[in-house]
């Protein structure tokens, strides 16, 4: 019998696998600019082996790619006859990898997430965010997830009306807040209070994802854990944020000689500022540590960084008999076997 996302949690930590964004555009199914998930209707078999790839690094949830499958996207890229069948279809395909777990069935989340539409001065921008997450939060209930993510609020309240729409149709709420470079959001609370308002009105997890690597979103981590009683979720992108350069919106590469399409390294020239696996396995360790409770990576993550995060917290994933092993390796193994001469010539290699 499959257990909820609450029972999980409960015997935690929950491993969230995340990132398809970015993977499918490296994989050549998805546009980066308008990053809206098309894949889900024009080539389902590549989505679904997405899901099966973090699935199998570790994931305890299948999460259903309609990030930015919302109306407003669809209406920027002049689909809005897509948008339904996309969600419905996004959710089913998870349903299908989810059954293929072998030892116990995967959770399937829905997704909401910032619209890029709200605006707090604006009544009617609000009833129009609103209106999008209602129908996109009813597709996943009759399409019968586990739970929904609503993720990347930079606005409390967007993340407020996300989560009262989730209550509505009586699923647990995960919801994690985007921390732009200001260190708030943009209504002006900063993350641990809009989280514990969050908690209190009832999310199940709340917590932050994207924009920000390890060294740049634990210190709000440590601050929500702090101020909130309930359960805590952290999803950083796998890159080198710092102090100077909090979010990967900004990063600067000095030693990239070509000519970008952006001013920035973002989204497409990120590659030289990733964090390798065992650096993101020792953030998933400090983490854990401090009692985060739903851990994952966000955007730019790979199977084999999220596998890396999911053994760190004692998670054994169905793909971990392929983790690293050097013991045979020709120039830097240990087996007895192994020719000296090459061994000898490990450090001139």
């Amino acid at each position: 019998m499959k257990r909820t996302l609450a029972e999980r949690l409960q015997d935690g930590p929950v491993i969230a696998g995340e990132g398809y964004l970015f993977e499918l555009e490296r994989r050549g199914y998805l546009q980066a600019g308008s990053f809206v998930p098309e894949v889900a209707l024009d080539n389902p078999e590549a989505l679904k082996e997405t899901y099966r790839d973090y699935m199998k690094a570790g994931s305890d949830v299948v999460l259903a790619f309609t990030y930015n499958a919302h109306r407003e996207k669809m209406r920027i890229i002049g689909k809005e006859a897509l948008l339904e069948p996309l969600n419905r279809n996004a959710i089913r395909l998870a349903k299908e990898v989810a059954k293929e777990h072998p030892t116990e069935e995967a959770l399937v989340a829905g997704n909401i997430s910032n619209t890029n539409l709200f605006d707090p001065e604006d009544a009617a921008s609000k009833e129009k965010v609103r209106t999008m997450f209602a129908e996109m939060v009813k597709w996943c209930k009759e399409e019968e997830v586990d739970y929904i993510n609503g993720e990347t609020f930079y606005y409390h309240e967007e993340a407020v009306i996300a989560l009262e729409e989730i209550l509505k149709q009586d699923l647990p709420a995960v919801i994690t807040l985007g921390l732009m470079g200001e260190n708030i959001l943009r209504d002006g609370y900063t993350v641990d209070e809009s989280c514990k308002i969050l908690s209190e009105k009832g999310a199940l997890v709340v917590g932050m994802n994207c924009f920000r690597g390890p060294a740049t979103m634990q210190p709000y981590i440590e601050d929500i854990r702090k101020n909130v009683d309930g359960y805590v979720g952290a999803l950083p992108i796998p890159y080198r944020t710092s102090e100077e350069n909090p979010t990967f919106f900004n990063l600067p590469d000095g030693g990239c000689s070509c000519h970008l399409p952006t001013e920035t390294t973002f989204p497409t020239a990120l590659d030289p500022l990733y964090h390798n696996r065992y650096e993101l396995a020792e953030w998933a360790k400090e983490a854990s540590a401090i009692g985060v409770n739903y851990i994952g990576l966000c955007c730019g993550a790979s199977p084999a960084m999220l596998r890396a995060v999911a053994e760190a917290v004692g998670v054994e994933a169905i793909n971990s008999k392929y983790s690293p092993d050097m013991e045979k390796h020709f120039l830097f193994g240990k087996d007895e076997t192994l020719k000296a001469h090459n061994l000898d010539y490990r450090t001139k290699a």
